[in-house]
């Protein structure tokens, strides 16, 4: 019985247990980012609009396209294809209260020096919320040496965080007293903008968490929250081991709800409620 068989082809296009398993091995080869069988739907869906714009009436064809020599450039529309960005202003509330009733208030005075890393920052909406909240909890942040890094594989949603321009809808979840000093609507149209101010405290650059990293660091605090659970434990492990290194001593990790380093990294103490000092 062929393959095809198997798995019976979705919408207008056959779609193999072959073309399935070379795209999920290529994707866990370039990102880390495991999908089970459960993804298949998902996959199908979000590369058969790849298929359409790219006027290839098979997988078999998009395949070989990903083997060739245009197969790099299309390797990170395809990671984009694939990728989820679920994501919204002040999303896991109570992390960004530590952030501005503990974490900030701890900080040291003495360097004025203040690095934060939204890992996997998907569209923007976690760093703008943090640079909210540091406009908010320190007064003198304009004589700080401060700046919010945020990152993701998405080279689309990168490029959407950098604009800071986000539907109506999007912006709703922002507590007003943060919407008044830092969200404008645009005249003309069904858009709002992040302020200069948050925009100049945030550099936004593309990057797989599995890859090189070109920052230095040190950081203060490091956001990564629901992006491990694509990963597994093996990869979680190495992560969470560079971001140790990358944190000064006594740094922060802030992570998903669903997320844990039970077992997976002893480098980190935790505080509660995903929120992690580094030990060591």
């Amino acid at each position: 019985m062929s393959a095809a068989l198997h798995h019976p082809p979705f919408g207008d296009v056959p779609f193999t247990e072959e073309d399935f398993t070379s795209i999920v091995a290529l994707v866990r080869e370039a990102s880390g980012i495991r999908l089970g069988d459960n993804k298949r739907d998902l996959v199908y869906g979000r590369l058969r609009r790849r298929l359409r714009m790219l006027r290839l009436d098979s997988f078999a064809a998009y395949r070989d396209l990903l083997a060739g020599p245009d197969g790099p450039a299309e390797q990170v529309r395809l990671i984009n294809a694939i990728t989820t960005n679920l994501t919204s202003f002040f999303r896991e509330a109570h992390h960004f209260e530590y952030l501005a009733s503990e974490f900030l208030p701890g900080l040291s005075r003495r360097d004025k020096r203040l690095r934060i890393w939204s890992a996997g920052c998907s569209s923007g909406e976690e760093p703008y919320s943090i640079a909210m909240v540091l406009h908010a909890a320190m007064p003198d942040l304009a004589g700080w040496d401060a700046r919010i890094l945020a990152t993701d594989i998405d080279t689309e949603m990168v490029a959407q965080g950098t604009a800071g321009r986000y539907a109506p809808d999007r912006a709703a979840g922002i507590p007003p007293e943060f919407g008044r000093a830092h969200v404008r609507g645009l005249e003309g149209e069904d858009a709002v903008e992040m302020s200069a101010a948050l925009r100049s405290l945030i550099t936004f650059r593309p990057l797989n968490l599995l890859g090189p990293w070109p920052m230095r660091g040190p950081f203060d605090a490091i956001f990564c929250r629901n992006v491990v659970i694509y990963f597994d434990k093996a990869i979680q492990s190495v992560l969470f081991d560079r971001f140790a290194d990358m944190l000064r001593p006594g740094g922060h990790l802030f992570i998903g709800h669903s997320e844990s380093l039970f077992r997976v990294s002893g480098r980190f103490r935790h505080l509660g409620r995903t929120i992690y000092r580094k030990l060591r």
